[in-house]
């Protein structure tokens, strides 16, 4: 019998909402999460505003656990928080929760693996302790230090928490990393080395020295006295991306082992394609050509499940608001599209979300799915002038309001420095 995965849980801290309805409800409304930077003082900043995720407390109870407690919040990082967070959100939204504790449940912990993406791990806490040595000297370094920022320490927590003893991993691809976790997530109940995996990715490096990096590449957008504005894909004035944070987590399961628990399935993963550039470090390649294969390498694979290009009908693009990237990712979905663009829908959430880096790929597959459930697909608002090469290629942007739209299948990309490049396809079931 052919191995097919699903979906069966979803979880969501984000900066417009802190679980996936209020998160889910507020991009569907066309809502900014982007606003003034209060995690550090930016009088000396040339960028002063980021999309921040407010009012999360991760002591608080999620079901019946405790993400963080008040004791233990010094020896995670902020990314960390978020990630274990996004995770048991997910986690209990399955329903196995439920399932393992039952009389006679013949649920394996060893057959239940986490793979939590992550861009860039710790940095806020990096800087923090480096400037305690710095002024105090080494006695002042915390014996949490490493702990806090080693990247794979949501995925090691979750591990614990849940008694998860299977696959335990970590994908660090810049910004396609949680979208790779997704990915090879996949393959990997598809290989049978697991019949569950939580899979997502976290971030938090809104701090000095991320914005100041970021904005020292002329990377990120200088809109300080329009902040809701400053993210506009595919918009013409765009003037590069703005900063986000959080974590998105999916539960992915073997369909026969969901189907015999009784599980709710949100949707199908049917393809996952992943590439490299091999062209430039930071700038895309001519005419999207690395992300044009990926995405060519996830309907190949779709295939099997009988999803081709002409049941896409929705793409939830990476779309950063770049000069560079935005245009060429339009040029690359027209062309995998074989010319099937009037009508086809693409919006980029991150209009309203920010950028979440390495946590981004799995927040826009939780867009996607939940754009596949509902039949409805996001806006990519601040769209007001269309840059003429996206306007070229004849697809729909889907400026400042959601719309209705039957959607057998999207797609949603993630592409990241380095050249790396990640495509998943999901469907309805």
């Amino acid at each position: 019998m052919e191995t097919r995965v699903v979906v069966t849980g979803l979880g969501a801290i984000t900066p417009v909402g802190l679980d996936v309805s209020s998160t889910w409800k507020a991009v569907l409304e066309g809502k900014s999460g982007i606003g003034p930077i209060s995690l550090f003082n930016t009088d000396d900043c040339p960028v002063k505003f980021a999309g921040e995720v407010r009012g999360f407390d991760p002591t608080k109870l999620i079901g019946r656990f405790q993400p963080v407690s008040q004791k233990d919040q010094r020896r995670f990082g902020r990314f960390c928080w978020f990630g274990i967070a996004a995770g048991l959100q997910a986690y209990l939204d399955s329903g196995l929760d439920e399932h393992r504790s039952k009389p006679g449940s013949s649920f394996d912990p060893t057959r239940i693996g986490i793979n939590i993406g992550v861009g860039m791990g710790g940095l806020p806490e990096i800087e923090s302790v480096h400037e305690d040595f710095r002024t105090k000297g080494y006695r002042r370094i915390s014996p949490f230090f490493i702990p806090q920022v080693i990247a794979n320490m949501a995925t090691g927590q979750l591990s614990i928490i849940l008694d998860a003893k299977g696959p335990n991993l970590c994908n660090l691809t810049a910004c396609a990393s949680s979208a790779h976790s997704i990915g090879e997530s996949y393959h990997q109940i598809l290989r049978g080395d697991a019949d569950v995996m939580l899979a997502g990715g976290a971030e938090a490096v809104i701090s000095q020295l991320g914005i100041g990096g970021f904005a020292a590449m002329r990377a990120l957008s200088t809109r300080n006295d329009a902040p809701e504005k400053a993210s506009r894909p595919f918009d013409q004035d765009r003037d590069g991306f703005v900063m986000g944070e959080g974590a998105a987590c999916l539960v992915l399961e073997n369909y026969e082992h969901a189907k015999a628990r009784g599980a709710k399935i949100y949707a199908e993963l049917v393809g996952y394609g992943y590439t490299s550039d091999a062209y430039h470090m930071t700038s895309p390649a001519p005419e999207g050509e690395g992300g044009y294969r990926a995405m060519k390498m996830a309907l190949k694979r779709a295939a099997a499940r009988g999803i081709g290009a002409a049941d896409i009908g929705y793409v939830n693009a990476h779309g950063t608001s770049t000069p560079a990237g935005d245009g060429e990712e339009a040029k690359a979905i027209a062309k995998v599209l074989e010319g099937r663009t009037q009508g086809i829908h693409v919006s980029s959430t991150k209009s309203m979300t920010g950028h979440l880096l390495g946590a981004s790929g799995a927040a826009e597959a939780l867009f996607s799915i939940l754009a596949v459930r509902d039949q409805k697909i996001p806006p990519t608002i601040n769209l007001d002038r269309l840059d003429p090469d996206c306007e070229a290629t004849g697809l729909n942007f889907t400026p400042h309001r959601a719309v209705d739209a039957p959607i057998r299948a999207a797609l949603s990309n993630s592409f990241g420095f380095g050249g790396t490049n990640a495509s998943l396809i999901f469907s309805r079931i």
